[in-house]
């Protein structure tokens, strides 16, 4: 490994006002779309600007363990949306009484109704057995890939693009339908597409299933638990 020179590093600026402004707010009204996506197709150039912002996350051992399973055909979404379906009724019966009945009246349309859904994997074995950074840890390398995923999330938003995270559904279909190697993890099946509105709040939030906790109480200082 060779040493550093002057030349590899550059020098730290806070962004300007405008630029911090644009960050936070990015990351502030980014929502998890589940039904407002419009039909329109997005461009290869604003996809490839996402993909790329995605492969700029910070990865653990510079491994970049994540591959972009890129889904446009309506057949193959139709397939993933009915092994959404089948495990979303399994989901329902997870919870009981109204809380059911608030579960079950969430439109969750997004494979169907997005024009393009983004399977996100990560290869454990990308880097080789031992990973630098992951030697005690052997999630790093998934985390490093949730990293991609939100990269790719706050892009969208910046771009005017809603992104839609879809979690519920067996692993085994999902792997079945795109061919994934069994080595391979799944993450995060993506679904992307224009929206001409999003919810001021978190979509939970607002239809009452859950609000946002108060930051002051999840802050300790020094050790669990202290003041």
């Amino acid at each position: 490994m060779r040493p550093n020179s002057k030349d590899d590093l550059v020098r730290v600026q806070a962004f300007s006002l405008a630029e911090r402004a644009a960050v936070y707010r990015a990351i502030e009204t980014r929502r998890d779309v589940r039904d407002q996506f419009l039909a329109d197709p997005l461009p290869d150039a604003l996809i490839s600007r996402l993909l790329s912002a995605a492969h700029s996350a910070p990865s653990v051992g510079f491994m970049q363990p994540w591959n972009f399973v890129l889904v446009r055909d309506p057949a193959v979404r139709q397939a993933a949306w009915e092994a959404f379906s089948r495990a979303n009724q399994e989901a329902a019966e997870m919870f009981e009484g109204e809380r059911r009945d608030t579960y079950r009246s969430l439109k969750l349309e997004g494979i169907r109704k997005a024009p393009l859904s983004i399977c996100v994997t990560c290869d454990p074995d990308r880097s080789g057995k031992v990973v630098l950074g992951r030697t005690h840890n052997p999630r790093m390398d998934a985390y490093s890939t949730v990293c991609a995923v939100q990269n790719l999330w706050l892009a969208a938003r910046a771009e005017g693009v809603g992104v839609g995270w879809v979690s519920i559904f067996h692993d085994a279909d999902i792997r079945a339908l795109l061919g994934i190697p069994k080595r391979i993890e799944i993450v995060a099946w993506l679904c992307l597409g224009y929206v001409d509105e999003l919810y001021r709040e978190p979509e939970l939030a607002v239809k009452g299933w859950r609000q946002r906790l108060p930051l002051e109480e999840l802050i300790f200082n020094e050790r669990w638990g202290g003041d």
